[in-house]
C-alpha cells in the first residue's frame, strides 16, 4: 500500500512538522504502509523518520510578509524553479505509482505545480484517491474565498478529491460555512480535531537537571517557531526580563528557530550572556519535551506549537503572526475567547505588557478547556477506509443451480 503526501512548504518548520507528524502515525498504525513525501523544507534531513517513509527533497522556495513566492537559495527565477519542482512530483507519481495522493493546503500545489500530477492520476490511475489536508484556518474569509474562486479550487476539489480532511473543530471555526463551499464540496469534509502531540523523549526531571533549573525557579520556554520573523517577540521577552523585578526567579529558554538571521541569533547569545538565568538554543527535533517541563510557554500563534501547549495543557502567551496571513490571528483571538491561553496583539506587545501577562499566567495556571486532541486517530481511520475500498475485492456472483 502506497501513499504519496505533498507538504506545503514555503515557510517556516508548521507544515513539515505537521505532516511528519501524520505520516509517522500512518505508518505505526496501518501496517505494510509505506509513505513517500515530497517537501522542499531545508529542515526534513533534521528529523529522524521512521520504518515506512522516506521523501524527496524539492528545491527551496521562501514566502516573505508581502506573501510572494520566491526561491530561496538557488540562482533560478521561480518559474523554472516552479517548473522543476513540478516536474520531480510528477516523476514521484508516475515510478511510485499511489494509492493515495495526500495534498497539504492547496488543491493545486504553489504556484499551480501539482497540476500536471493531479491531472495524471486522474486520467492514468483513476483509482488513486487524491485527499486534500487543511489546517483549521487559512486566513480570513474574504481573502481566502478570493484565493479559491481565482485558483480554481473549488472546481479542483469537486472533479478530483475524495475527501478534505480538516484538523480543526467547527466550534473554532466551521470551515463550511466560513469559507463558503457549495454543498457538493461541503460533504465532503471530515472534521478531524486537532493534532495530538505525543510526549517527549525526555521526562520533566531530565530537562530540569539539563538546564539547572532550581526547585524555587519557574521554566519558561520561548519560541518563535521556525524563527524567521522571531525577533521582535525575542528581543521584547530579553528587554522585559530587564525590567522585572527579581527575575532571578525565571528560568528561561529561548529556542531560537533554524531560520532566525544568524546576526540576530547571535546578537540574542550575547544578550543572553550577562544573565546566567537564560540559554539560548537553536532547535530541537524534541520540543515537546521542553513544552511538558515548561511552567508557562511564550510563543507566536502557530498551529503546531498551538497543538503542543494545548497537548500539555500549559499556561501560555501567545504572541501571533498577522502578516500576510490572518491565520494566527484568528487562531489565537478565537481560542483566548475560550480561556485556553493569553493572546498579545504584535501591534500591542511591549516588554511591560509581555511581561505582565507572563507573570500573570505563571502565577494563575489555569486548567485548560476541553479540546478535541483526536486529529491522528481520525485522519488515520479515513485513509485506512480508503485503503480497504480500493484493496478489498468486489463480491463474487452468487450462482444459484436448480
Amino acid at each position: 500500500m502506497r501513499l504519496m503526501v505533498y507538504s506545503h512548504d514555503t515557510f517556516g518548520l508548521g507544515n513539515i512538522r505537521r505532516m511528519l507528524a501524520i505520516c509517522e502515525h500512518l505508518v505505526q498504525e496501518i501496517p505494510g504502509l509505506s509513505i513517500l513525501l515530497l517537501s522542499g523544507s531545508p529542515m526534513l534531513q533534521g528529523f529522524r523518520l521512521p520504518k515506512g517513509l522516506d521523501y524527496i527533497k524539492l528545491p527551496c522556495l521562501n514566502r516573505g510578509e508581502t506573501g510572494e513566492i520566491a526561491v530561496k537559495y538557488l540562482e533560478m527565477n521561480i518559474e523554472d524553479t516552479v517548473r522543476l519542482r513540478s516536474h520531480l512530483i510528477l516523476s514521484a507519481a508516475i515510478n511510485f505509482q499511489p494509492d493515495i495522493f495526500l495534498v497539504d493546503k492547496k488543491a493545486y500545489g504553489i504556484k499551480d505545480e501539482l497540476i500536471p500530477t493531479v491531472r495524471y492520476l486522474h486520467k492514468v490511475l483513476p483509482k488513486t484517491k487524491l485527499v486534500l489536508l487543511l489546517r483549521d484556518i487559512l486566513d480570513t474569509p474574504e481573502k481566502t474565498i478570493h484565493e479559491w474562486k481565482k485558483q480554481g479550487y473549488y472546481a479542483a476539489i469537486e472533479k478530483y478529491y475524495e475527501s478534505l480532511l480538516v484538523v480543526g473543530t467547527p466550534d473554532i471555526l466551521d470551515f463550511r460555512q466560513e469559507y463558503q463551499l457549495p454543498e457538493a464540496t461541503a460533504k465532503k469534509v471530515r472534521f478531524c480535531g486537532y493534532i495530538r502531540r505525543p510526549s517527549g523523549n525526555k521526562s520533566k526531571t531530565q530537562i530540569h537537571q539539563e538546564l539547572k533549573v532550581q526547585i524555587n525557579q519557574k521554566l519558561v520556554l520561548v519560541t518563535p517557531g521556525g524563527g524567521e520573523d522571531g525577533y521582535d517577540l525575542i528581543n521584547n521577552y530579553l528587554q522585559g526580563l530587564k525590567i522585572l523585578p527579581n527575575s532571578d526567579y525565571i528560568k528561561s529558554l529561548i529556542i531560537c528557530g533554524p531560520e532566525m538571521p544568524t546576526e540576530q541569533k547571535q546578537g540574542f547569545e550575547e544578550a543572553a550572556k550577562i544573565n546566567p538565568q537564560v540559554q539560548i538554543g537553536e532547535f530541537t527535533d524534541d520540543l515537546m519535551s521542553y513544552v511538558e517541563a515548561a511552567d508557562a510557554v511564550v510563543s507566536m500563534g502557530g498551529y503546531n506549537t498551538v497543538c503542543e501547549i494545548l497537548s500539555a495543557a500549559k499556561p501560555a502567551v501567545i504572541i501571533p503572526r498577522v502578516k500576510p496571513s490572518q491565520e494566527q490571528l484568528m487562531r489565537c483571538q478565537r481560542m483566548q475567547e475560550k480561556a485556553l491561553f493569553k493572546t498579545i496583539h504584535p501591534d500591542n506587545l511591549t516588554p511591560e505588557i509581555l511581561m505582565n501577562q507572563l507573570i500573570h499566567v505563571l502565577a494563575n495556571p489555569h486548567k485548560v478547556h476541553s479540546v478535541d486532541l483526536e486529529g491522528l486517530p481520525r485522519i488515520t481511520h479515513h485513509v485506512r477506509n480508503i485503503l480497504v475500498d480500493k484493496f478489498t475485492p468486489p463480491p463474487q456472483p452468487q450462482f444459484v443451480y436448480s
